[in-house]
């Protein structure tokens, strides 16, 4: 099992790594249509955040070069952010592009090294190759796991969605169900889970709030 999620890894970091030398550090390079949509979804995303002039923290999955980093210090000044890549050539890339923030950090990996207030992913669970729906599923929730283990607040994260119009799908993506994954949050994660799907975009965003009692550290 080990093996296989291990190989499963390689091969996302090869696929993003070579968007990424083909298109550079653009919304093309970490396979998004434009800069349009990748603004929209990260608008979405930050709905797990709120209304904040609170300092706080946030865990990146699947950071790519940082693009999301850049959006969130727009809103939040007092952000402490840290990006999680499996591709060791989008974090070289973010790592130049931000390296000078003492409140930044990237580092390679599948899954954080340190607990946060927010955890957000972004992309990361469209793109499966070869890969069967039932083993891309097991790797979202496994991930979703991940997930609520390193966030202490909430976290968001988005998918293609089944409700896509057929003849513009590719069997390289995957489409999740979100209602599936909407109930999947709620039985294991928390009572609070919000199902954006109203956005304009092929995609939905699942937001998961935890403790509502609790204030960033």
């Amino acid at each position: 099992m080990m093996n296989e999620r291990t190989d499963l890894l390689d091969e996302v970091a090869g696929y993003y790594s070579a968007k990424l030398a083909e298109y550079g550090q653009t919304a093309q390079g970490v396979d998004w249509n434009g800069e349009e949509s990748q603004v929209l979804r990260f608008a979405q995303l930050a709905r797990i955040i709120g209304d904040t002039k609170d300092s706080f923290s946030v865990n990146d999955l699947g950071c790519g070069y940082g693009a999301l980093r850049e959006y969130l210090g727009g809103l939040y000044p007092a952000l402490t952010y840290t990006g999680i890549d499996v591709a060791e050539e989008m974090i070289q890339a973010a790592g130049h592009r931000h390296g000078a923030d003492a409140s930044t950090r990237f580092i390679v990996g599948s899954e954080p090294d340190a607990t946060a207030d927010f955890g957000i992913a972004s992309g990361i669970f469209n793109v499966r190759m070869a890969r069967g729906d039932g083993e891309w599923l097991d790797y979202i929730k496994s991930s979703l796991d991940t997930m609520n283990r390193t966030s202490r607040l909430g976290f968001a994260f988005n998918c293609l969605t089944s409700y896509s119009d057929a003849d513009k799908m590719r069997n390289t993506l995957y489409y999740a169900d979100p209602c599936e994954l909407f109930d999947h949050c709620k039985r294991h994660y928390s009572r609070n889970v919000a199902l954006l799907h109203d956005y304009g975009l092929y995609e939905f965003t699942i937001l998961v709030r935890k403790d509502e009692g609790a204030t960033p550290k």
